[in-house]
């Protein structure tokens, strides 16, 4: 029996994996209230270890909150190229500079994933790798990220910032942390590379670099 789809449906199902962008340029339009649900939800159908549903997410609707969180990416942003700065060269450091890293104050919606708290009694699955809450989180955002592409909707996921400094700012209790600050909203129009791949900072390296067989193998000995 073949429970597979329609080759026109399995050719969207790719399409949209192969769009999906880490967006830095929003418009300002709203996100009607019922289609952020319909993403959310699509973020809530994730796998996960042991169905622990370890994700949790914080809407923020507080334009002094989204200023706050602003002015924490901003902080990191500043740190981040100081240490590109010692690390590498001070043109890399002006280079870094230069690149939009967030859209938090252009934004249509900002979401804070965050892991909950009590992980400890989820045992199932996470005896040996108890990472696997992290992963379980991540598979809720990457379903988020392609249900908004499918719907037009652009996203960009922020890691710049302290997590003790934004638990402290939302109230989330010991125990549970936050992992990405998710910046949501409609777009002129999406990148046809990614943006770091446009902008020079990076190139992107192909699947044959990754792929091994049996053993681990060093890229440079393949």
């Amino acid at each position: 029996m073949n429970d597979g789809y329609l080759e026109h449906e399995k050719e969207v199902v790719y399409r949209v994996i192969a769009e999906r962008r880490d967006m830095r340029h929003f418009l300002p339009t709203s996100i009607a209230p019922e289609l952020l649900t319909k993403l959310l939800q699509a973020a809530h159908h994730a796998p996960s270890v042991g169905l622990m549903q370890p994700w949790r997410f914080i809407r923020i609707s507080d334009i002094h909150l989204r200023k706050a969180i602003h002015a924490q990416v901003n902080e990191e942003r500043m740190k981040t190229a100081q240490a590109i700065g010692e690390f590498e060269t001070t043109a890399r450091m002006a280079e870094f500079m230069r690149l939009k890293v967030e859209g938090v104050l252009d934004c249509g919606e900002v979401l804070i994933a965050t892991l909950c708290d009590h992980r400890e009694k989820h045992i199932f699955g996470r005896r040996t790798l108890p990472e696997m809450d992290m992963a379980s989180v991540s598979c809720a955002i990457q379903n988020l990220w392609l249900a908004a592409r499918a719907e037009g909707i652009g996203m960009g996921w922020v890691s710049m910032f302290d997590p003790v400094k934004l638990a402290k700012l939302l109230n989330i209790p010991d125990g549970a942390k936050p992992i990405a600050i998710l910046c949501l909203g409609y777009v002129n129009s999406f990148y046809k590379e990614p943006m770091l791949v446009e902008e020079g900072w990076a190139k992107e390296k192909p699947l044959s670099e990754m792929l091994m067989e049996n053993h681990w193998q060093d890229v440079d000995s393949k």
